[in-house]
């Protein structure tokens, strides 16, 4: 990245089961190449509650730590994707967000969660409303940097294809497991190069 260009802060989205622990390695590597890293909690993070209302939660983590006009760079992991998805689509963050990252997220739903009975697994399935919904547009996703990095592996998107959009970049990585994703260090590169890509003016 060109010294003299400006990085905007990172915030970090995690996924169902997980807590913002699970970017450690990449948060480490991103702060010591010097982004401002930021992650908290979604709560609760076990699926109980709807993924618009965790986007919420976005929203007030947004407003209380950046200035208004502050641009911040959003990277999500598997649910923590269609959270941060909600946001920019749903919730004003297209207004704010210059880059988008989605890594190993059930873009088109995924057939694990018919196993687990709580609305935030309801609304990861396939053909469920809610992503039909946030798919019916998802062309807005166009308007900003957008990056989908998946793998062809992943045992928790089922299929791993749901991984897929038809906007933005696509990186695809031969990693064996979800969870290694976001470890894997040729994900955090590919995050890196997508977070120094020139940014798209929203408006």
């Amino acid at each position: 990245m060109n010294p003299t260009q400006t990085r905007n802060p990172v915030l970090l989205i995690h996924g169902i089961f997980d807590t913002a622990g699970i970017f450690r390695l990449m948060s480490a590597y991103l702060r010591g190449r010097g982004w401002d890293i930021h992650s908290f909690n979604l709560r609760p993070n076990y699926g109980l509650a709807g993924l618009d209302r965790l986007a919420g939660q976005i929203s007030h983590y947004v407003d209380k730590t950046f200035p208004p006009e502050q641009p911040f760079d959003l990277i999500g992991f598997s649910m923590g994707g269609i959270v941060s998805r909600y946001y920019v689509q749903r919730l004003g963050g297209l207004d704010r967000v210059q880059r988008l990252i989605t890594i190993s997220a059930p873009h088109y739903g995924t057939w694990l969660a018919y196993f687990y009975p709580t609305l935030g697994a309801f609304q990861m399935r396939p053909y469920c409303p809610f992503l039909c919904d946030l798919n019916r547009d998802i062309e807005t996703l166009d308007q900003i940097n957008f990056t989908s990095i998946w793998t062809p592996f992943d045992a928790m998107i089922l299929p791993a294809s749901s991984s897929r959009v038809p906007v933005g970049d696509e990186i695809l990585l031969d990693v064996l497991l979800h969870a290694w994703m976001v470890r894997d260090s040729r994900c955090i590169k590919a995050v890196e190069k997508a977070l120094m890509a020139p940014v798209t003016i929203n408006n």
